[in-house]
């Protein structure tokens, strides 16, 4: 019998699945959907609200040691996304970054090789903002500017690095109705957003491939 494939899914709130009540959000139904296969991956969704690069780059390595499955072997693979907090900016519209995009490109690029180093990884974007809702909290700034910004920092690194990349930023502004996509607070997804990116990650070769190996 094929041994199922395990999947860590780390990053901020996007992978937690927040703003989608219907599905759980992406990573969710991703899971779901690979559950109902024949000997499909096993994921383990690992978001944090509000977590940047720094952060996940702090517990990713503790995180999966602590997964009962993989207290003796590593997962076969890491979905990394993780970045549009990172963009946000503090304060006021033109305050300083949470992590300036020099410092973000230094460690997501730090952190690729060193899952690199240990299993597969795979990269997501960063999504999309509604501005006309900011701040976010009543102190946080996020621009669509600076997400695309931090976004084209990690297609950088992934192309350095060899690691398959799935672009989502422009993707999915590219629909008229992407704002209809985002909560009322202006960042998170809601359950259309996340039904988006889920139906994505679907049809992204590199992962599928991976899968189904």
């Amino acid at each position: 019998m094929k041994i199922q494939k395990k999947l860590v899914a780390i990053g901020d709130s996007g992978v937690l699945g927040w703003g989608d009540p219907i599905g759980g959000g992406w990573c969710e139904r991703l899971r779901r959907s690979w559950m109902r296969k024949t000997n499909g991956p096993v994921i383990y969704p690992l978001g944090v609200r509000g977590d940047g690069i720094e952060r996940v780059a702090s517990r990713w390595r503790r995180e999966w040691e602590l997964r009962g499955e993989m207290r003796r072997q590593q997962p076969d693979g890491v979905l990394l996304a993780v970045g549009l907090n990172d963009s946000a900016r503090i304060g006021r519209a033109d305050g300083r970054p949470q992590l300036s995009i020099e410092a973000y490109r230094f460690g997501f690029k730090q952190l690729l090789k060193e899952i690199r180093n240990n299993t597969d990884v795979f990269v997501i974007g960063v999504s999309p903002v509604n501005e006309d809702v900011m701040p976010f909290a009543g102190c946080l700034w996020y621009t669509n500017e600076a997400a695309e910004a931090y976004e084209t920092q990690i297609e950088a690194a992934c192309l350095e690095k060899d690691v398959p990349f799935l672009p989502i930023h422009q993707s999915l502004m590219s629909n008229d109705n992407w704002k209809d996509w985002i909560e009322p607070d202006g960042i998170h997804l809601n359950s259309d957003g996340h039904e988006w990116i889920f139906k994505k990650l679907g049809k992204w070769k590199s992962l599928v491939s991976w899968a189904e190996e």
